[in-house]
């Protein structure tokens, strides 16, 4: 792979396009092999690299069905050569090659969803009768799938309900993990609606090299860190799927009935799947379907299908509920509603997300004050000059700078965050000094989490885990 990179530079266009061509079915072979998060993401990277080589070359985006000195075909390119194809999203990978990270706009288009507009965030107030979160009034979440709907059934006094996720892949989870649950809270607070949270224990068994029991114990222990983000136990249903689907005959008839109408065609298409892919993955998107339908739990809806249901998520998990939507009407029940966030950048800059797996990407619940300070400076990808000279008489990039990214996520203050936005790209203020500002503000809010977790025992946990009807005002 070394080689590969290095020769890049000295390549003939047509040279970088088969190379292009072979590293595309390389990663796609890994993809299928059940190869490691860490080599698919390196691949995946070295192919990002060669396509900009080859656009540095030819000054135009490599497209799949055009060779250099070929004209490009009269139609639009196909779905491996889409102009955005420099950025890579699946369920289970996030890559671009622009420091400022994906391009959402342009997701939006691919995905076929609509954007999270002034209008509908004023919406939104009007609804709640509450100042809009952070989260939407700064683009966060971005993206919705029938928000207006939602709204129009809350307006008329008809329920819905809010479902979310976590694939428990290890025991610690990192400050990136919060974004959908910290908005999901505010959400639950301001509709006053009940929760379900899916916990896919089973997928991680099906991707990752763990056994049944490493993958519900981290089910559990992921639980206590999204049950200290605050919600109400009254309202909030957290399950695992090893556990509750062999309890549910309601939940695993709808998972039946999902599996009926989605052909094996169309799984590939969706998610990638290949026929060396074991069936216990091209099944599951079936199961992550199954909570979008209310007569999945019968202790908290009793039989009823009509109660509409609400997803936020990062926008890579849309695949699976565009499926969902999909299926829906083909089994009588409403599609699921969805509002999409951005990805929570890693340390190292916004072409990739924060993962688990990596330390140095990630800024952990379990962090100590130091450590945090240590990654944020040692690690947090810069927006500044070369020198303090420069950086005072040119400014610095906010656009791609991490420290301010994470600020856009936690700094609470939007006056204050503007200021920093201008002190930072004018000059006044220094990269050493932005980072100390990301590590006031980090510190304190891993401080607090922490310190809620400790009061979440077992006997909490398994309370918040124990089917039974939750408190609501629905007719």
């Amino acid at each position: 792979m070394a080689n590969m990179a290095n020769s890049e530079a000295c390549a003939s266009p047509l040279d970088l396009f088969n190379s292009i061509t072979t590293q595309g079915e390389h990663v796609r072979a890994l993809k299928a092999g059940n190869a490691s998060k860490d080599e698919i993401d390196s691949a995946v990277k070295m192919l990002l690299s060669l396509k900009m080589s080859y656009k540095a070359a030819m000054g135009e985006d490599y497209k799949a069905d055009c060779p250099p000195g070929n004209p490009a075909p009269s139609n639009n390119h196909g779905p491996d050569a889409t102009e955005a194809e420099e950025d890579f999203v699946d369920p289970w990978t996030v890559q671009t090659s622009s420091a400022k990270g994906i391009d959402y706009d342009k997701l939006i288009v691919r995905f076929g969803s609509s954007k999270i507009d002034k209008e509908l965030i004023n919406r939104i107030e009007r609804a709640t009768g509450q100042r809009p979160h952070h989260f939407l009034r700064r683009g966060i979440f971005f993206s919705h799938r029938d928000m207006n709907q939602v709204l129009d059934a809350y307006e008329n006094k008809k329920p819905f309900y809010l479902y979310t996720g976590r694939g428990p892949s290890s025991e610690a989870m990192h400050v990136g993990h919060l974004i959908p649950f910290i908005f999901t809270k505010w959400l639950q607070d301001v509709f006053n609606v009940p929760l379900v949270i899916q916990m896919t224990d089973d997928e991680k068994y099906l991707w990752k090299d763990l056994t049944l029991d490493q993958a519900y114990g981290y089910a559990v222990e992921n639980a206590k860190d999204i049950i200290a983000c605050g919600f109400d136990i009254n309202k909030t249903f957290i399950f695992s799927d090893l556990d509750y689907m062999g309890t549910s005959p309601g939940f695993y008839k709808n998972v039946v009935k999902i599996q009926k109408h989605v052909t094996f065609n169309q799984v590939k298409g969706i998610f990638g799947f290949t026929d060396s892919d074991s069936i216990g993955k091209i099944s599951f998107p079936a199961i992550q379907a199954a909570p979008s339908f209310s007569n999945s739990f019968p202790q908290i809806f009793g039989d009823r299908t009509d109660i509409q249901c609400l997803i936020p998520c990062a926008i890579d998990q849309d695949p699976y509920f565009r499926m969902t939507r999909d299926v829906a009407p083909k089994i009588s029940y409403p599609k699921p509603a969805l509002l999409h966030s951005t990805f929570f950048p890693a340390l190292q800059g916004a072409q990739t997300k924060m993962s688990a797996s990596d330390p140095n990407s990630s800024i952990f619940l379990t962090d100590t004050a130091k450590q945090i300070k240590t990654k944020v400076n040692k690690h947090a990808f810069s927006g500044g000059r070369d020198t303090i000279e420069e950086h005072r008489q040119f400014g610095g990039n906010c656009d791609v700078d991490v420290s301010f990214m994470y600020l856009t996520f936690f700094l609470e203050d939007d006056d204050k965050l503007e200021q920093i936005r201008k002190d930072y790209t004018s000059g006044a203020m220094l990269t050493g000094e932005l980072k100390k500002t990301l590590i006031e503000v980090l510190q304190p809010l891993i401080a607090e989490h922490q310190a809620r977790r400790k009061e979440v025992t077992d006997e909490i946990v398994k309370e918040f885990m124990t089917p039974r009807k939750l408190s609501f005002d629905f007719q």
